[in-house]
């Protein structure tokens, strides 16, 4: 398993009981676990769900706290939801709606999302998603930023042929970094012919709580296609 370097929070303010009781009685059953010694592309997210009904698998890195993981979940019970968050407040969140609104084909990996990705099988996924990371906006903190050229390398790698990749902020330096490096990269076509291909957000595209308070401006929505 290859070392990172891991940036950002992994808690925030005190959980209420609530919370804790949903990370220690909820995270159980749902969450993603890995040997320590787990090969690098060995493991099938397949392995991660019962259901004989789930078709295909989608993976949203840095899901906050979960409404569009759980959204597309709900619309879509056919698909094995993996999403990845290492902030302990958002991922209690999310197990409270599971809970909730009994949500069955969602898998969680409560760490550093590039440790599970060097674990996954190639070409397993028909979407994956990025939606509002850190901007880590100081140019000393941009190597911080989770879109570089490296993890589009992997997620071509576990993308399938014409498998879309989704990326949004509301930060617009950090959006001029993402369609740089998306852009450029020779695996990917970006899906857009007008600016409202990008600047309005597709119907089947859940908001996040976050993108609605649109904090640092107006939010993107960029879409890529694996075409490599």
């Amino acid at each position: 398993m290859r070392k990172h370097k891991f940036y950002g929070r992994r808690q925030g303010r005190k959980l209420s009981g609530s919370r804790l009781s949903a990370l220690e009685n909820v995270l159980p059953e749902y969450m993603v676990e890995l040997e320590d010694d787990v090969a690098d592309d060995s493991i099938a997210p397949s392995s991660f769900f019962d259901d004989p009904n789930i078709t295909e698998y989608w993976l949203e890195i840095g899901f906050g706290n979960g409404e569009h993981l759980a959204e597309q979940a709900k619309r879509h019970p056919h698909i094995g939801m993996i999403g990845c968050e290492p902030f302990i407040n958002g991922v209690s969140k999310l197990l409270t709606t599971i809970e909730q609104d009994k949500i069955d084909n969602i898998r969680i990996w409560p760490d550093d999302a590039r440790v599970l990705m060097d674990a996954l099988q190639k070409k397993s996924f028909q979407k994956c998603f990025v939606l509002h990371p850190d901007p880590w906006p100081k140019k000393r903190h941009h190597k911080r930023r989770f879109i570089q050229t490296e993890t589009l390398d992997r997620f071509s790698e576990l993308m399938k042929p014409s498998a879309e990749l989704r990326l949004a902020t509301d930060d617009a330096d950090l959006a001029n970094w993402m369609l740089e490096r998306a852009w450029r990269h020779s695996a990917f076509t970006w899906q857009a012919n007008t600016a409202d291909d990008w600047r309005i957000r597709p119907d089947d595209w859940p908001e996040t709580r976050y993108g609605q308070k649109q904090l640092a401006g107006q939010p993107v929505y960029f879409r890529f296609l694996k075409t490599a």
